[in-house]
């Protein structure tokens, strides 16, 4: 009996050895968000470039959209993306490392090292990164991070090809390059050598309206194969509108371009895609050098792009790789971005820049805002920044401050408010330089948002354009009020009565704010109690007396607290008279009214 159990306790140690093995190294996810331009995109560090998934509850990301062009428009483009590396081993084998596809886990990861993460470095900025040394930003945003396809390896039929790969993404956001995401990829083996490499880049598209339909089902396929670029189109009308940008995925010159024999696209249906198989089906499909045709019927737009062999990586060698997301007002405009990618790679992607972001203070008070910019110190100032990348060598390039508005969120729209500029030289108005602005006949206890920028002088030489600083960068939300009165007497509710018959959220502004760009919900409701002193305890009954819920409000900037309709258990409240009661927590004062919701 003892000895049995000696047996067993020590089957259960390799059991938890096992298994602590098989999960390799313990991994830390992360992701970031390019959002200077009219491009809104997550990259995490498995190499994915699809996040924004409700399920994906192991990136820890909230539901937004992916792949948003333009910035606030709830125009969504991408629902699943990423690499595959196929190669043959020196055993021989044929293998395949995927990023997350449909029906294929994620197969790279980061390690756990704290400097694994996504980081985010600025123009002019310089970061020191392990795995990079002293790195200096590219574009006006750039994302670096580092994962490899061997760190996990409880992986179904995973066998790695023991690469690492650094991943560096720009963004900028100025036009004409705000409308491109650019990634660029260092593939490393480390364990042995490689021969004939093939990488793929697949999509799943969806492109249209998220907050109004199925934005999947009526895309269109593309490939142009002088462009080197494959692209999903959304189909014209359906329920999620029609698109105003296609998402144009373009492949940039490779780096072994002499080896390169072969490009073949795939077009793939959702059963196609699930019957795929693995690593030896995948990399045939990958080294087929098959170009199916366009997909001109609405559909789900899966397709998958690739290039290749690269005949040979020894172990430490690099192969570097780039591709750019494209987006455009239509396709004309989609196919102008990808032609200009072209003269930006034979830059190196250096191209003059927009004076760093000012610094925007705020000041709100009843009905109107006070907008404020000064220079904390002179390295931060706009005014005084310098740009090597320029060809009329312009010692000062700065010109001027844009101000500018919106009523729906921390990424625009934008309306123009003011624009100051230099005075006395051949560009601009000639407004000359200020530094406060108050916008008047505002709403009070409603959202606004405003931002400021600087741009420069055109580049005579190059014909560059002026560039800006990044407007979604640069927001900030304000909430104009009356100061919180000192004690209870004339707290009211808003609007009462509260009428379900109307809808608040399509109000400008917004009175009900919808997140994320999903479909207006039944806890979006609201109703706000005005006239509120700094600490104060709200208690909410119905009219026989049944406490629904209770608000505690402490701050000393807004008078006002919102509440959406809902129990404390978190039920919806039904139509009907409700009362309420306000207790000043300073001098125990309690002021008691009621209020009227009809849905």
């Amino acid at each position: 009996m003892q000895k049995s159990l000696h047996i067993m306790i020590i089957y259960l140690v390799m059991v938890i050895l096992t298994a602590r093995g098989l999960l390799g190294q313990e991994t830390t996810l992360d992701w970031k968000m390019h959002n200077v331009g009219q491009v809104r995109q997550v990259v995490t560090n498995t190499g994915a470039l699809n996040a924004a998934q409700p399920h994906d509850k192991k990136y820890n990301y909230p539901f937004l959209l992916n792949s948003e062009y333009p910035a606030g428009s709830n125009e969504e483009h991408i629902y699943l993306s990423g690499l595959w590396i196929g190669a043959i081993t020196p055993q021989p084998d044929t293998l395949v490392s995927v990023t997350r596809s449909h029906f294929t886990e994620d197969e790279f990861y980061a390690s756990n090292e704290p400097w694994d993460t996504v980081w985010v470095v600025r123009k002019g900025d310089t970061a020191d990164i392990p795995y990079l040394g002293e790195y200096t930003a590219v574009a006006d945003q750039d994302l670096v991070c580092r994962y490899n396809d061997y760190n996990v390896l409880n992986i179904q039929d995973h066998r790695p090809l023991y690469l690492d790969i650094i991943q560096r993404s720009h963004a900028w956001s100025s036009p004409p390059l705000n409308e491109f995401i650019v990634l660029e990829y260092d593939i490393i083996p480390t364990n042995f050598d490689l021969n004939d490499i093939y990488i793929t880049y697949w999509q799943q598209g969806e492109v249209g309206e998220n907050s109004i339909g199925d934005n999947w089902i009526d895309d269109l396929t593309y490939f142009y194969p002088e462009m080197q670029m494959g692209a999903t189109i959304d189909g014209p009308g359906g329920n999620d509108a029609t698109a105003l940008s296609p998402i144009g995925v373009k492949i940039l010159t490779p780096s072994d371009t002499a080896n390169v024999m072969n490009w073949g696209f795939h077009n793939y249906t959702h059963t196609d895609l699930y019957n795929i198989g693995r690593d030896r089906k995948r990399y045939e499909k990958m080294s087929s050098g098959e170009i199916m045709e366009n997909l001109t019927e609405p559909q789900r737009s899966h397709w998958t792009m690739s290039v290749g062999p690269f005949e040979q990586l020894s172990v430490g060698d690099t192969l570097h790789f780039e591709l750019a997301l494209v987006f455009g007002r239509g396709q004309q405009e989609m196919m102008k971005n990808a032609e200009y990618l072209e003269f930006l790679s034979t830059r190196d992607f250096r191209v003059p820049s927009p004076p760093p972001k000012p610094t925007l203070v705020v000041k709100p008070s009843s009905q109107h805002v006070t907008l404020s910019w000064h220079a904390p110190n002179e390295a931060a100032n706009p005014e005084n920044y310098k740009d090597p990348y320029r060809g009329d060598g312009a010692q000062t390039p700065f010109e001027g401050y844009r101000l500018y508005k919106s009523t729906k969120s921390m990424n625009g729209p934008w309306t123009l408010l003011a624009d100051f500029d230099m005075p006395d030289n051949a560009y601009g108005f000639n407004t000359g330089l200020k530094y406060e602005f108050v916008d008047e006949g505002l709403l009070d206890n409603f959202e606004y948002f405003y931002t400021l920028t600087a741009y420069s002088k055109p580049d005579s030489v190059t014909n560059f354009p002026s560039l800006e600083s990044s407007l979604n960068d640069n927001s900030v939300r304000v909430v104009p009020s009356t100061e919180p009165p000192k004690t209870v007497g004339k707290v009211r509710v808003v609007p009462n009565p509260y009428r379900g018959d109307i809808a608040y959220h399509k109000y400008d502004p917004p009175w009900e704010k919808v997140p994320g760009g999903r479909l207006w919900m039944e806890q979006d409701r609201r109703v706000q109690f005005i006239n509120l002193p700094v600490q104060c305890e709200i208690k909410i009954y119905t009219l026989a007396g049944d406490l629904v819920n209770t608000i505690y409000h402490n701050n000393p900037n807004a008078g006002f607290a919102n509440w959406n309709l809902t129990s404390s258990v978190g039920q919806a409240v039904a139509s009907g008279i409700y009362l309420f009661t306000v207790e000043n927590m300073e001098n125990s004062d309690v002021q008691t009214g009621k209020f009227v919701i009809i849905k």
